[in-house]
């Protein structure tokens, strides 16, 4: 599975496109992965926003991540789903979901990465790993030195996660990162498409060096 570029959908910080449009952008901008977040849509609203991602990433070839929702993400056939800290646990998620079904988690620390990893995450994100102004109760970045810890510490893939830019993305990646996962460096941007490309390119020059 790639992760590289994980891009998360947030129709606000999008300057008011829709998910849908964010993540045809997206796409075609090179994102492996496309997470649908949304704390504002109705159950029912959430599901058939999902199918429509559903749709656009499948056609593209990208993952369809839902974010926090197991239940929206087996509904609409999502490729996987995203937990938080204080979401299920990945156990029962992984109890519920079909073979293949993919999970990641947020993680904080070393530890709470290698009991991710332990309890079955296919991923896992470090987050924030830097201040980032698209969560409100992101808190202060866990930085570099902490993102190589975790990769020493797991054989999982790695996500970095918050406050990541075009300028930073390649030091995330010689840290240990396997991919990145970004709001408002992609969705944030006027040309989402050519914002991702950006990002896309660097991922790739910072894989080839550390190589």
């Amino acid at each position: 599975m790639a992760y590289d570029l994980y891009v998360i959908t947030d129709e606000e910080i999008g300057r008011g496109r829709s998910h849908a449009e964010l993540t045809r952008l997206a796409v075609t901008g090179g994102a492996d992965a496309v997470q649908l977040r949304d704390k504002r849509l109705s159950s029912r609203e959430l599901f058939l926003t999902a199918v429509v991602v559903r749709r656009i990433t499948r056609d593209a070839g990208a993952l369809f991540i839902m974010n926090d929702r197991l239940d929206v993400a087996l509904a609409a056939g999502a490729d996987g789903v995203h937990l938080g800290e204080n979401d299920l646990p990945i156990e029962e998620a992984r109890r519920l979901a079909p073979p293949g079904f993919i999970i990641g988690a947020s993680v904080s620390s070393v530890a709470t990465a290698a009991r991710a990893a332990a309890a079955g995450a296919d991923y896992v994100a470090l987050s924030p790993t830097f201040a980032t102004g698209s969560k409100d109760d992101a808190g202060p970045g866990h930085g570099l030195t902490m993102l190589t810890e975790i990769r020493q510490a797991i054989s999982i893939p790695l996500i970095a996660i918050g406050g990541i830019t075009a300028e930073n993305v390649g030091d995330v990646i010689a840290a240990g990162a396997d991919g990145v996962a970004v709001i408002s460096a992609v969705v944030g941007k006027t040309d989402v498409t050519a914002a991702a490309q950006e990002i896309r390119g660097r991922i790739a020059g910072a894989k080839v060096r550390s190589h």
